[in-house]
């Protein structure tokens, strides 16, 4: 049975192999946009930073050098139920170098199509067992997020050459561009 998680918790993840499903559900815009979020996903060192650009994973850069951490593609409308997009991660592989992976959406033209995460509800981010498809564990993000035009949904990280699951739910302003200056 899945954990659910509140914002700060963590949990350890023993899996070796797992699978990272985001979710989430637009409102109606009232811009007449459709809505477009993206996952992203940031590989850092011990100093907090990407390793390289190379380990920035997202839509156009969809596997870590390592092979470790792959995403499965950009889904543009989010419809539907379950995962909107999701990223595998294998630890046996992951470089030595790795000590947190950080799972940040965004919305694509946020700023030009008058979108932010006030307008998207049921949002989510779980941890799937590859072995077996079990559910670990689950963190609905229930913030309201009225400006925020990115939020980190969690992040995993490694303590003591373990890795741990923590529920983030941390929005900022400035789009994707703010993790970047965040994490480069």
């Amino acid at each position: 049975m899945a954990i659910n998680l509140e914002k700060g918790q963590r949990q350890n993840i023993s899996a070796p192999k797992f699978t990272v499903g985001l979710g989430w559900d637009a409102n109606s815009s009232s811009t007449g946009e459709a809505f477009d979020l993206d996952a992203s996903v940031f590989v850092l060192g011990a100093n907090g930073k990407l390793i390289s650009d190379s380990h920035l994973i997202f839509y156009n850069n969809l596997t870590s050098p390592d092979g470790a951490v792959a995403h499965a593609g950009d889904n543009l409308t989010g419809a539907g139920d379950g995962d909107d997009e999701q990223v595998i991660v294998d630890l046996s592989k992951i470089s030595n170098d790795v000590n947190e992976i950080c799972f940040v959406v965004t919305i694509h033209q946020a700023e030009a199509r008058r979108q932010n995460f006030g307008q998207v509800r049921n949002s989510f981010i779980r941890i799937v067992d590859g072995a077996n498809n079990t559910e670990l564990v689950k963190y609905e993000l229930d913030e309201d997020f009225s400006i925020e035009t990115a939020v980190e949904f969690g992040r995993l990280y490694k303590r003591n050459n373990e890795w741990k699951f923590e529920a983030v739910g941390s929005g900022l302003k400035g789009g994707i561009q703010d993790f970047l200056n965040k994490y480069n």
